[in-house]
């Protein structure tokens, strides 16, 4: 066999509390994708973070090319070829792509840096086009990377790790904010860098991707290794077994709808974004106690500022949102809470968390001022802790603490914060946005059924998704929205992914 590009010999790491990889051996060969599968929380991170020198192992040996090698911080990693593209990206969103590539690594005119005027932003651009050209990473380098799309400025901290020289690079969790499109954009990146004789470690939870792109598969499980295969040795229901120690059902299991009377009206509304845009464009529709209505459709068309419209985090410049009944255009947030609806967003870190918060002040953020966690002003620490003991166990939220920052949870557990948060409560509307992305298949099975559990209960729920598995799984009627507007409503047993595809495209039916 080729000896190992990257060697990892007994790595543990610990942390207070938490032991994060435990005794773990993994191997990456030359011109391999070797994919590191786990749920939430498993190790797969923490691991990668040790190679990329932002963590100090604890016991175990990193081995280069077989020869044992220290790495104590990004750089000594870089030195080494090693590049990590992370999950939440590393850029600096009103700086240009070439001024991201060049920050910590300048590159300048003349024998030493004197002024600003020195660096050498031209070199760079014309070494950004060359990568792009080899790669098939086409990047203007002279944009902003607060004006590129999630896809793109994934392919600039490629093209960052790249350009400092990396043979390895590490993704970590590179497909969880991007599109089905966008996904297999970046496969094929991925593939053209084995070509060009790089080697991939591409941390993920999709069962899927793994098959479709990974030549070799290791899976952690409470950060150890649970086993090593391949593709064309194992399937999906195996992995998913794997990953989370029991048989997980892959397919959402649910009874029919007994649909009531509509919960939430939409009436022609219309939305602008920041730039007075016009991106949600006279969009009707309406969500009945006791179905899931789904919308389908790429991100970026409108669905995360009609969403914001109706739990009032967006302005709304015409038409009517009504909830049993009540007009709640334009009411602010907590009014719109008060009149029953739970919102599960899609950034959970930006609506969804205090990442500064320990767990259980972040488990009351909507209910902090009423009975039993307020009394005259005052928060009430034991009724807040007790609430949170309650949710963490029935909600199976994994933490060291109720006092755990949300900020150090993995992405599953964050998730399941903010659904034991908003689901506590009595609710007449769910509002679900991407409820699922960036999780493993155990936490998605978990929250699925709890939507389910919500609809069954006569709960409206509005789910809003880019994934089609998900919106064919669970909803009971399926909008598609394009370009601000809701091309078309349908039952969910008249849709199929080609039609849902077609119409995701723009591609209006007769």
């Amino acid at each position: 066999m080729t000896e190992p590009v990257l060697s990892l010999v007994g790595v543990s790491k610990r942390f207070p509390g938490v032991l994060a990889n435990d005794n773990v051996d993994f191997d990456l060969a030359p011109g391999e994708i070797h994919a590191l599968l786990g749920e939430n929380g498993a190790g797969k991170t923490t691991l990668m973070n040790v190679v990329y020198g932002l963590y100090k192992h604890d016991e175990g040996q990193i081995l280069i090319n077989g020869k044992e090698v220290e790495i104590d911080d990004p750089n000594d990693a870089l030195a080494q070829g090693i590049g990590m593209v992370h999950q939440h990206f590393m850029l600096v969103p009103v700086m240009t792509v070439v001024e991201n590539l060049m920050l910590g690594n300048e590159t300048t005119r003349g024998p030493r840096l004197g002024s600003l005027s020195d660096l050498d932003e031209k070199q760079v651009a014309e070494d950004v086009k060359q990568l792009g050209e080899v790669h098939g990473l086409a990047i203007n380098p002279d944009a902003l990377v607060q004006d590129l799309s999630v896809g793109a400025q994934q392919r600039v901290e490629i093209v960052k790790a790249l350009y400092r020289g990396a043979d390895v690079l590490i993704l970590d969790e590179p497909t969880a904010v991007l599109t089905p499109q966008e996904a297999e954009e970046l496969f094929r990146v991925m593939r053209s860098l084995i070509d060009e004789g790089k080697s991939i470690i591409f941390i993920t939870h999709k069962l899927k991707e793994v098959l479709e792109i990974a030549d070799r598969i290791t899976v952690l499980r409470n950060g150890k290794v649970a086993g090593t295969t391949t593709p064309s040795e194992t399937t999906e229901a195996e992995l998913a077994a794997m990953m989370v120690g029991r048989e997980v059902i892959l397919q959402v299991e649910k009874g029919p709808a007994h649909p009531g009377d509509p919960v939430l009206k939409v009436e022609d509304v219309k939305v602008k974004d920041l730039r007075e845009q016009m991106v949600v464009n006279g969009v009707s529709f309406e969500v009945r106690g006791g179905e899931i209505l789904g919308i389908a459709g790429v991100q970026g068309n409108g669905q995360a500022q009609m969403v914001e419209a109706i739990t009032g985090l967006a302005h709304v410049e015409s038409g009517h949102v009504t909830i049993d009944g009540r007009e709640t255009t334009n009411l602010k947030p907590r009014k719109v809470t008060e009149a029953g609806i739970a919102h599960v967003p899609a950034d959970r870190h930006k609506h969804g968390l205090v990442l500064g918060y320990p767990i259980d002040e972040n488990l009351i953020l909507q209910t902090y001022y009423l009975s039993p966690f307020s009394r005259r002003t005052f928060i009430q620490p034991k009724a807040v802790r007790a609430n949170a003991k309650k949710l963490v166990e029935e909600y199976d939220i994994r933490t060291p603490s109720i006092s755990t920052l949300a900020g150090s949870l993995s992405g599953g557990n964050q998730q399941k914060v903010i659904v034991a948060r908003e689901l506590s409560r009595d609710i007449r509307l769910l509002i679900a946005n991407q409820p699922t992305r960036g999780l493993d298949v155990g936490s998605i099975e978990y929250i699925h059924n709890r939507i389910i559990e919500k609809r069954d209960e006569g709960v409206g729920v509005l789910l809003v998704s880019s994934e089609l598995d998900e919106i064919l799984g669970l909803s009971d009627r399926i909008a598609v929205m394009y370009a601000g507007e809701i091309l078309t409503v349908m039952p969910a047993n008249e849709a199929t992914k080609e039609r849902l595809g077609l119409l995701m495209a723009g591609v209006r039916e007769a």
